[in-house]
């Protein structure tokens, strides 16, 4: 590691649950970001700066007005912009030591086993079910870490699926009948920083399982209540009959 780079990373490297074999793992290490909105921003904007070497962002939507009240990668000036460029340019600024991919493409069960089975954590933070269902069901595939967060008024969610070991459970486990008719920010709202809360979170949880191979919520599930600003913790128990990971004949992929 060059002396820049002590300096860049000085603050983590002093961290015992880090050191300098942590953060070098850390720049070797490759994270796989869905969706670049509210969850995606501050994630991807604390893995850039923490040092996670390559990040690949995936999302094929644009920058409205709307989105500015909490998806912070973006800016005025990125209006109309694809949004994995416009975020790719607020990583690069923060540091132009690592590599970013950009992907504006839909993600789907062609594609996502190759992205994911070439990273070592996938963050998925994108705002529908149809979308989440094919991440868990490629990280389940490839047996990759998927950290998954979802926001909407003053309530969030964080929970990490440890897929690289047997027997956990995953996504589709706690959600088994996911649809697209479930309630959106467009429709109820969201407040500003709760995304931040959240993306932050899912950061956090990268950077320790990156770094150290274990995230501290391990097949657990985060609640936090914005509102009363209250937290609980529940483990989320693997579904034998899950058609994804378990005894179903999807689950023959797990």
């Amino acid at each position: 590691m060059r002396d820049e780079q002590l300096l860049r990373y000085s603050r983590q490297i002093m961290l015992p649950a880090i050191d300098i074999e942590g953060q070098q793992r850390l720049l070797e290490s490759k994270a796989l970001i869905v969706g670049l909105g509210g969850l995606g921003s501050p994630a991807a904007m604390y893995l850039a700066a923490a040092g996670v070497g390559e990040l690949v962002l995936a999302d094929f939507d644009t920058v409205e007005l709307s989105n500015l009240q909490r998806q912070i990668a973006h800016d005025t000036g990125s209006l109309g912009r694809l949004k994995v460029e416009s975020a790719a340019e607020r990583l690069l600024a923060i540091n132009p030591e690592i590599k970013v991919t950009p992907l504006a493409i839909r993600l789907d069960d062609g594609n996502l086993p190759e992205l994911t089975a070439g990273v070592g954590v996938v963050l998925d933070g994108c705002d529908n079910f149809a979308t989440r269902l094919a991440v868990n069901a490629a990280c389940v595939r490839t047996r990759t870490p998927l950290i998954s967060g979802a926001v909407i008024r003053l309530e969030g969610q964080l929970a990490v699926y440890r897929l690289d070991r047997p027997g956990g459970p995953c996504y589709r486990c706690l959600f088994p009948a996911g649809d697209d008719t479930a309630e959106t920010c467009s429709e109820t709202g969201v407040i500003a920083p709760l995304p931040g809360v959240i993306g932050s979170l899912q950061a956090l949880e990268a950077i320790k399982l990156l770094a150290s191979g274990e995230s501290g919520l391990d097949n657990q599930l985060l609640l936090f209540d914005a509102l009363r600003t209250n937290w609980r913790r529940l483990k989320i128990p693997a579904d034998p009959e899950c058609p994804c990971c378990g005894g179903g004949e999807q689950g023959l992929l797990g």
